[in-house]
């Protein structure tokens, strides 16, 4: 499976290397750490129990922007109530979507710090939220548990014999593509005074929202990028003709 699992400031080595063991168990084993607090560490070989290959494979990065840069879907999990709604998915309905995006290249789940969870930030990264429903009376899951539990589905998932598709003609813009898009769209919205750098309130989190449902692919990317840079254009002759 095309499938990568990522951690984002895990402070405990031991449950990096539970994560490790819970992702060869169901046959995944592409991991990344984003700035883990120690690793390696022994503490995480000894928790791996033998799924050693996965931590010397792992990817050290030091932002989640660089352990997603290839990526086309990403679901990023998450207990918390959000001021801006986000896409929400149970862990099948995730399994069986990350399963499905795979197929047009690298999708990731990513998983935040023990204690605080993905940041706004984080999220803003990603196409849909994982929330795995728990005992509200006692909802707290370690970070291997939340992990085991997706990684089961997306075993099961992998079985499921699905019909033809329709397929695109392009493949979907990646994460990295994505955010030179968004870099080029707050540049052009603060240019024309639409975006104000001093009150931005949530407007380029909303916009982000509004692009990740859309999903565009390489060349609705490329078509977007293009009126931005046609708008940068005019906003410049209009310029230089008020100069003369």
């Amino acid at each position: 499976m095309s499938i990568r699992i990522v951690l984002v400031g895990t402070t405990h080595p031991g449950n990096i290397g539970a994560v490790a063991r819970a992702m060869k168990n169901m046959g995944l084993h592409d991991l990344a750490l984003v700035n883990p607090r120690h690793f390696p560490h022994e503490d995480a070989t000894a928790r791996a129990s033998g799924a050693t290959d996965v931590l010397d494979d792992a990817v050290v990065v030091t932002s989640l922007a660089d352990a997603l840069t290839d990526c086309v879907f990403v679901a990023g999990a998450s207990a918390r109530s959000r001021a801006i709604s986000w896409p929400t998915m149970g862990p099948r309905d995730c399994a069986e979507q990350l399963i499905k995006e795979s197929s047009a290249g690298k999708v990731a789940a990513v998983f935040g710090p023990e204690k605080s969870g993905l940041h706004n930030d984080d999220l803003d990264l990603c196409h849909t939220l994982l929330s795995i429903p728990t005992n509200p009376e006692f909802s707290s899951l370690n970070l291997a548990m939340a992990v085991q539990v997706l990684t089961y589905e997306l075993r099961v998932a992998s079985t499921l014999n699905d019909g033809p598709e329709f397929e695109s003609e392009a493949a979907p813009a990646s994460g990295e593509e994505m955010e030179h898009f968004f870099t080029h769209l707050e540049k052009v919205l603060r240019d024309i005074r639409f975006l104000d750098p001093e009150n931005p309130r949530h407007l380029m989190r909303r916009l982000r929202r509004l692009f990740v449902r859309a999903r565009p692919d390489k060349n609705e990317a490329n078509i977007l990028r293009g009126i931005l840079t046609a708008v940068d254009r005019h906003g410049s002759e209009r310029k230089d003709t008020a100069d003369e």
